[in-house]
């Protein structure tokens, strides 16, 4: 089963707001076994225009406990307190394995 990443940009406004949205949300990513891979003010735009002053990208288990923590209760009454503290741009991705290459005859 494939990993679920959540990828969120941030044009953050109310540092304030974020610090609190922080706290109340870092409980409801514990709970869903959520791993932070990285957060960045100022990642390197390989191409085109990037959106916000921040990017995070949070690792689960798979694309249905990403969805499900996203979805849950707990992380509903943290959710506003981003999205009033920062223009936000969040996805979910699927994550990708590579395949294996196959082992050649006789090897």
């Amino acid at each position: 089963m494939p990993k679920g990443y959540v990828l969120v940009t941030e044009a953050i406004t109310d540092d304030a707001g974020i610090a609190a949205y922080e706290r109340k949300a870092a409980p409801t990513m514990i709970a869903a076994g959520a791993r932070i891979l990285a957060v960045d003010s100022a990642p390197t735009t390989l191409e085109g225009e990037w959106h916000g002053t921040r990017t995070v990208l949070v690792e689960f288990d798979s694309v249905e406990a990403a969805q499900d923590w996203y979805d849950s209760e707990e992380y509903a009454k943290a959710k506003p307190l981003r999205q009033a503290a920062a223009d936000c741009k969040a996805v979910l991705l699927t994550g990708f394995e590579m395949p294996k290459p196959r082992s050649k005859p006789g090897s």
